[in-house]
């Protein structure tokens, strides 16, 4: 399985759900890739802000090596699953979809329309973003491990 998440910038909150799921994955001996991007080009090639690197890291996750990267039409044909962080992602990736096929691959991370908080204008934000995003992260994991059974 392949997991896609995606933010604006891919700096902030995609990194920091890439990091958890990508560790929560490797912790359950599960054979599945996952990956981040924005859907703004702003700071491709980039490092995650520091400020997620540094909350990832006091919760115990290392996302120091992450880099930005733009997402592209492509994503669709590579990943199962393209999780967005907000309505606006929501739109920005549906717009580039070419199929239902592809449509039906893309969801809101969080349930029941809520969306993730961008914390980038706000330093007290990431602690609760990274929170909130750790508590989905388990979730999923388990709704697709049981999705596959």
């Amino acid at each position: 399985m392949k997991i896609l998440m995606v933010c604006l910038g891919n700096i902030c909150r995609s990194p920091l759900a890439e990091g958890v799921v990508r560790q929560l994955i490797a912790k359950e001996n599960l054979d599945w890739e996952v990956a981040s991007a924005g859907t703004g080009d702003w700071h491709v090639g980039q490092p995650a802000d520091r400020r997620s690197i540094a909350v990832a890291r006091h919760h115990g996750y290392d996302i120091s090596a992450q880099r930005a990267r733009l997402f592209q039409q492509r994503h669709f044909e590579e990943f199962d699953h393209i999780l967005v962080m907000d309505k606006s992602n929501l739109r920005n990736v549906l717009n580039l979809a070419l199929t239902e096929e592809q449509r039906q691959k893309v969801a809101l991370f969080l349930k029941d329309g809520q969306e993730v908080t961008d914390p980038y204008f706000d330093d007290k934000l990431f602690n609760p973003v990274f929170l909130t995003i750790e508590d989905r992260a388990k979730e999923l994991i388990v709704e697709l491990i049981h999705s596959r059974k």
